[in-house]
């Protein structure tokens, strides 16, 4: 049976592509807006007609140039960079394991990630503590410390595709496998501590508060090229999360390699948050609410679902970070305590609601 209508498409389906479409354009507004604010606002003033100028490379003010160029876009930039990364990573992980409560944190691969993190800048000499303009620690070689936390985020990644495997496996169990191994990294983190020196003690610490004012030049451009390339492998791979959500003996049947999507996906998801985290530090519940929050309003077509996930979490982290810089102003707190007041109450709904939403 043809799903054309004389050789046309039916006007249920062109409605139900243009909705989903405008949703799309909404958040990408939406986001535009959201970074234009997050550059205008904070200690000093600079009106959004200014940033657009100095964006478009047309700025007079010296003064609102240095503020801009060299503080504030950076900042945005890597707001936005991080929470689209977690936010793929996150509906990645949900369609991959077919669990709704999947996301790195849920899991403990951000907490991998970071105590591998903290293993490089601690044992490895990746790091030092020290003023900068954008923080207390910096990295002396990114590409180490995201090696390092990459590997981690991997263990873990193996060891939660292997459970899922396993016969009788369910969502509950996943996320509490999640807890246990998130407990585990949190403790050998905290093993790390103990025999730390002042100095390093005090970078890990700062180092557990995921904030994206330490994020550089050079880290941005990183972030950048490792969610780009990780974007474009899901959006790749979107009929074959469509597939998998039907069921794996439904995908195989359609010519899926359940097994090998599976564990590319984990790889890429492993990928994009051993980068962030290893730059940013923990940012919690990104990657679990911004799913949801789509599915709720487009469905869970991967085509739509994806990049209006990283849009959504992009503009999420923004206004947590412009939130967070402006709410206790002068104090600017770490955005992981914005994202945690928002996320863990939405976390608490998911698991006594108890099904797919």
């Amino acid at each position: 049976m043809s799903h054309f209508e004389n050789g046309h498409l039916p006007p249920e389906y062109r409605t139900y592509i243009r909705r989903k479409g405008l949703f799309l354009i909404f958040l990408a507004v939406l986001g535009v807006l959201f970074f234009i604010l997050a550059i205008s606002k904070g200690a000093v003033y600079i009106p959004a007609s200014d940033v657009l100028r100095i964006l478009l490379g047309q700025g007079e003010e010296s003064r609102f140039q240095t503020i801009v160029l060299n503080i504030r876009l950076p900042h945005a930039l890597a707001a936005f960079l991080a929470g689209a990364g977690l936010a793929a990573a996150g509906a990645a992980m949900q369609s991959i394991l077919r669990n709704p409560l999947g996301s790195p944190f849920t899991l403990g691969i951000s907490q991998a990630g970071a105590f591998g993190a903290a293993l490089a800048v601690m044992i490895l000499g990746a790091g030092v503590m020290q003023s900068t303009q954008v923080g207390a620690v910096s990295i002396l070689n990114p590409y180490l410390t995201t090696i390092v936390a990459f590997i981690f985020c991997m263990l873990t990644s193996m060891v939660i595709v292997a459970i899922s495997r396993l016969r009788g496996a369910t969502p509950e169990v996943l996320v509490l496998s999640g807890v246990a191994l998130g407990a585990l990294f949190n403790a050998g983190t905290m093993f790390l501590q103990y025999f730390a020196d002042d100095i390093q003690l005090a970078a890990m610490v700062f180092w557990t508060f995921g904030d994206v004012g330490r994020a550089g030049w050079n880290e941005i451009r990183i972030m950048a090229v490792v969610v780009a390339v990780c974007l474009v492998f899901f959006v790749y791979n979107r009929w074959n999360y469509n597939a998998i959500e039907a069921g794996d003996e439904t995908a195989r049947g359609l010519g899926v390699r359940v097994d090998r999507v599976r564990l590319l996906g984990m790889l890429m998801a492993s990928l994009a948050t051993a980068t962030i985290v290893s730059f940013l530090g923990i940012i919690g519940f990104v990657g679990l609410i911004c799913p949801h929050i789509v599915r709720r309003v487009i469905g869970d077509d991967h085509r739509f679902l994806m990049p209006a996930s990283c849009l959504t979490g992009g503009v999420l982290l923004l206004a947590s970070d412009l939130a967070a810089r402006l709410i206790l102003a002068p104090h600017v707190l770490p955005v992981s305590v914005l994202t945690a007041f928002l996320g863990a109450p939405a976390f608490l709904y998911l698991l006594i609601k108890g099904r797919r939403p």
